[in-house]
């Protein structure tokens, strides 16, 4: 059975930093692509960040960009989302999609409040 877990959200402060992980099961997870999409509050689930099967192959919203990083390790079946400089409006469910499957993790809670 393929699944997705991320793990890694919790409460921050502006201006912090936090890592989400996704690890995956029950696929070929090196050849695969991931993405991350954040679904705010009462609003549409938004891409935020993807990563190929080449690890230097990434794209990033605009809003990602210059703070975020995906990575992978494929040794672990993991893929990470490196998030600084966090603002109130990174508020949300953070989830990792495997690309061109219908593969959905559960997602983690991110919240940034003073």
């Amino acid at each position: 059975q393929c699944r997705l877990v991320e793990s890694g959200g919790g409460s921050v402060q502006p201006g912090d930093s936090l890592r989400l992980s996704c690890v995956g099961a029950g696929f070929p997870f090196s050849g695969a692509a991931f993405s991350w999409y954040h679904q705010a509050p009462g609003k549409e689930r938004k891409h935020v960040a993807t990563i190929y099967s080449t690890p230097t192959l990434t794209e990033y919203s605009d809003s990602a960009k210059g703070r975020f990083t995906i990575s992978r390790n494929n040794r672990e079946n993991t893929v990470y989302l490196q998030m600084t400089n966090l603002k109130p409006e990174d508020t949300g469910v953070y989830y990792c999609h495997r690309m061109n499957y219908a593969t959905w993790g559960q997602g983690t809670q991110v919240t940034v409040s003073s």
